[in-house]
């Protein structure tokens, strides 16, 4: 069996409002990297769905870091898509990814409707 490694796990929202951006980001900030890209409605709101889907990249593709992306006025959200409760929902993914895997470097943004990517401490 061969073995093939990707250097990060990637999950942002399915809405097409923001794939242009999220392209235009990778292009830029992944050029020359291998990456495993999940699009799931809401991001990271469904975490039990998102961590099978990082395990499966911890396990096969040996990833360094996992990029997780919320973004402004999420349909999956509807009323709760405020910034404060993506904050909340990517701190608290962080904290059960580093947990469960100690050895990743998890990065955080919110995507504004206007393409800006705001990194979350």
């Amino acid at each position: 069996m061969s073995t093939h490694t990707c250097d990060s796990f990637i999950v942002s929202c399915i809405d097409f409002r923001f794939q242009k951006y999220i392209q235009k980001w990778l292009s830029k900030n992944m050029k020359g990297k291998k990456y495993d890209y999940v699009g799931f409605a809401g991001g990271v709101k469904d975490m039990k769905t998102i961590m099978g889907q990082l395990k499966i990249s911890v396990d096969l593709h040996h990833i360094k870091q996992a990029i997780l992306i919320n973004h402004e006025e999420c349909g999956a959200y509807g009323k709760l898509s405020t910034h404060d409760r993506h904050e909340k929902d990517l701190k608290k993914a962080k904290k059960l990814v580093e947990k469960t895997y100690p050895q990743l470097k998890v990065t955080l943004f919110y995507l504004h409707l206007d393409g800006k990517f705001e990194k979350i401490k």
